[in-house]
């Protein structure tokens, strides 16, 4: 089978657990094909979109990774997130100060844990991401330890978010995968 297409097969499932878990609970869809990932509330007006009677999630184009990362901000982003375009969320575009860096790092640890227990949920590879190409800031090796550290701890018992709890527990059962919440999996030298 072409790699193309099982990529896109195996996308295609994440989309339909996500929106079978979410879509009528809490009027959630997760959507490809945007040009940068985006939240839009439900009637609310987003640059370059259509008012929609449906909370989006829009992942970027069909990167799976983009899929998965989006879809654990949107299961850690509280009630009142939930109501703004992209959760509320400041962002600062590629280029960041390294001040600028640190603030993006703590902002991003627990759901890039939670997207590396979804990617390992899916048989998919993870890397840590920076997100600030245009400057020679790689991820910190603070940032790598937090990551590795809220994964672990998610996997020896302190509570996860529950959608995030729910959608793990479905993509395990979708991928068929039992071994997610071993802490063996996440060790900073599978990161580096």
């Amino acid at each position: 089978m072409n790699l193309v297409i099982a990529d896109d097969l195996r996308l295609n499932r994440i989309v339909d657990v996500f929106d079978r878990l979410f879509s009528d609970q809490f009027n959630t869809r997760l959507q490809g094909g945007a040009a940068e990932p985006i939240y839009i509330p439900a009637g609310d007006l987003a640059d370059g979109y259509e008012i929609c009677d449906y909370h989006r999630l829009y992942f970027r184009e069909d990167y799976f990774s983009s899929a998965l990362h989006e879809s654990a901000h949107w299961c850690i982003a509280g009630s009142e997130r939930r109501l703004q375009v992209d959760f509320g969320y400041w962002y600062n575009p590629d280029g960041r100060s390294q001040q600028q860096q640190r603030v993006f790092e703590r902002a991003e640890t627990k759901p890039q844990a939670l997207e590396w227990m979804f990617s390992l949920a899916c048989g998919q590879k993870f890397s840590i991401s920076a997100d600030n190409l245009a400057s020679d800031l790689g991820a910190s090796e603070d940032f790598i330890h937090a990551v590795v550290q809220q994964a672990q701890d998610w996997c020896c018992g302190s509570p996860m978010p529950p959608r995030g709890d729910q959608f793990l527990q479905a993509l395990m059962d979708q991928f068929e995968k039992t071994d997610i919440k071993c802490v063996k999996q996440y060790q900073q030298a599978k990161l580096v």
